[in-house]
């Protein structure tokens, strides 16, 4: 799930994700001078649909970071709807780290509408914590995950893992790092215990 914003029509909503999705690719693979019309032209809509909805390139930045970061703290109540607490936290670990290749190929375009005064970060670490934190309470609630665990220890240790494996070549080192994480998280909660 996504953020929609509110009282806008079906096509509308669905013109804005359009937009979204297109700016995060563009933004990613042609950095921040992408020209919007560009963009437009990607998500199917004309350059007045798009200047309609984000007045500016910074708020199209913005607007394209925010997304991403709803898209996967949503993720985590999908994911225990549909898996067990410690398989939906690890699943959670791979779109996180998604999102911060996301928002690594973006950083350019977030540094320069950061530098001209926006602030996409503001709710980061709330979302982020929530999220992680109700992944660890269900975790905890069946036994399967420690409950004495901080969920930004989480965060920052998951953009540990995805600092050092950046590289596209190294996903599956990341996927063992991660599981190494979570083996860390069951520690105590009838885990395995760690090395003498």
């Amino acid at each position: 799930m996504t953020t929609k914003p509110s009282g806008l029509r079906a096509d509308a909503r669905r013109n804005r994700e359009r937009i979204l999705e297109a700016a995060v690719r563009a933004f990613s693979e042609k950095g921040p001078d992408v020209a919007i019309d560009t963009i437009a032209k990607t998500a199917g809509v004309g350059s007045a649909t798009l200047y309609r909805h984000f007045p500016t390139r910074e708020a199209l930045v913005e607007a394209a970071y925010r997304n991403e970061l709803a898209r996967v703290c949503d993720s985590a109540a999908k994911l225990l709807a549909d898996h067990a607490p410690d398989r939906a936290i690890r699943l959670w670990m791979d779109n996180f780290i998604d999102y911060l290749a996301a928002k690594q190929g973006m950083a350019d375009a977030l540094r320069a509408a950061v530098a001209s005064g926006a602030d996409p970060f503001a709710e980061t670490l709330d979302k982020l914590g929530t999220a992680i934190g109700t992944l660890l309470r269900a975790g905890a609630d069946t036994g399967v995950l420690r409950t004495d665990i901080d969920p930004l220890d989480v965060g920052f240790s998951l953009a540990g893992v995805a600092l050092i494996t950046s590289a596209p070549d190294q996903r599956e080192r990341a996927g063992r790092l991660l599981d190494l994480l979570l083996d860390g998280l069951r520690y105590g909660a009838g885990g395995p215990a760690p090395c003498p």
